[in-house]
């Protein structure tokens, strides 16, 4: 196989070694961590364009030699937040309604659209369909509101819109495209400061956590996470301080693990989140999901991210996840169990794993970085009998 039939991170990799170059000192160089490279050349991450250009950079290479000749990953993975979902972040969208919507109507939209992201498989296409008119109704509520002298009103109106930012981060996020996700998940955190509302706050706390995740930044994203649960100290022990700071006790479990200490993130997950999980049940306060059930998924993120495939395996099989009400944590995990296999090579069980996981959401599917690039190592390997319909698969996912 030629190099520019490569996946990116693989690319990166071949030029690294053929120039004799060491991670660590070209993820030095570049100004990012040598987990965070490793994560690139392992197909884990899609590195952002400023990066991918300090890396040819380094490597002495043109940046069309990490891209490739057949298929620009970078640009197909940040192409997936809709333009007019864009245009409408940044203040020159359509324009809203002449008169401020009712807080009444702008709350239902919001849950709406929450719904949608959390149970439709066709969640990307059908939230773009209404959240651009819905970010400047918002935006519009809130200048409409800025100065009001009803208080309650005003505060209702930042609690909206801090829901609504919390799930553009989901959906940026999901989409590639990090540095809206950072965008809005700073909004959400003005909004619930404004609003007062200490619960929210600890939600854009856990919000900005994941964001940090995703862009390499786990000590901030622990740290971040940290402060979170210390600020919800002087509530009162209610259900939904318990779920929060549970959900942000998993932001630092996963800091640990990236971080490959694994031991800290074992003993932080059965210290502090599996006790908050059983005096809570399974919830989903501030749309986290936390619950036992979330608490048993991480466990098998831990052991995948450690390369136990087998222990993560053992742990997936006792795990049910069809009553979760987010299709992004079934699918999360789905995609983890078939990554397990993946590292062990058995191509039949990835295989059927990914046709689930294509069935479950495809639009995910097709988005998702990890998941496309075990398609094209499938491609690669699998045996004459499944490569009908691998190759099937793979040009399903490019239509998406």
């Amino acid at each position: 196989m030629s190099v520019s039939a490569l996946p990116i991170g693989e690319r990166i990799r071949y030029w690294r070694e053929k120039k004799h170059r060491k991670q660590a000192a070209v993820a030095g160089l570049c100004g990012i961590t040598e987990e965070y490279l490793s994560q690139i050349e392992r197909g884990l991450k899609i590195p952002s364009l400023p990066v991918l250009q300090a890396l040819a950079a380094e490597l002495g290479v043109p940046v069309s030699a990490l891209l490739g000749e057949k298929r620009n990953e970078l640009l197909a993975e940040n192409a997936y937040v809709a333009d007019s979902v864009v245009t409408a972040l940044m203040g020159y969208g359509p324009a809203g309604s002449a008169q401020p919507v009712t807080l009444a109507e702008l709350r239902e939209r919001v849950e709406s659209v929450w719904r949608i992201w959390q149970t439709s498989p066709k969640r990307f296409t059908e939230a773009a369909s209404v959240l651009p008119a819905l970010i400047v109704d918002t935006e519009n509520a809130i200048r409409a509101h800025r100065l009001s002298s009803d208080s309650a009103a005003r505060r209702d109106v930042l609690r909206t819109a801090a829901d609504l930012y919390f799930m553009l981060r989901s959906y940026c996020r999901r989409a590639g495209r990090v540095e809206l996700s950072l965008m809005v998940a700073d909004r959400a955190l003005r909004a619930a400061e404004d609003a007062d509302d200490p619960i929210r706050l600890s939600a854009a706390q856990w919000n900005l956590g994941h964001v940090l995740l995703a862009d390499g930044e786990y000590e901030g994203a622990k740290q971040v996470a940290l402060r979170g649960i210390e600020g919800l100290r002087a509530l009162p022990r209610d259900a939904d301080t318990i779920a929060m700071a549970g959900a942000l006790e998993l932001v630092a479990v996963v800091a640990d693990a990236r971080r490959k200490r694994w031991g800290q993130a074992r003993e932080r997950l059965s210290s502090n989140a599996t006790p908050r999980a059983q005096q809570v049940g399974e919830g989903n306060t501030m749309w986290t999901v936390f619950g036992p059930t979330n608490v048993e998924l991480h466990a098998v993120s831990i052991e995948m991210e450690a390369g136990e495939a087998a222990e993560a395996l053992r742990v997936a099989d006792q795990i049910d996840t069809s009553h979760l009400p987010s299709i992004e944590r079934r699918f999360t995990f789905l995609l983890e169990v078939a990554r397990c296999y993946d590292l062990r090579r058995e191509d039949p069980a990835v295989l059927v794993h990914l046709l689930d996981l294509e069935q479950m959401a495809p639009e995910d599917l097709a988005r998702n970085p990890l998941a496309r690039n075990m398609v094209t190592r499938l491609r690669r390997r699998v045996r004459a009998t499944y490569r009908r319909q691998v190759d099937a698969l793979a040009e399903r996912l490019s239509s998406v």
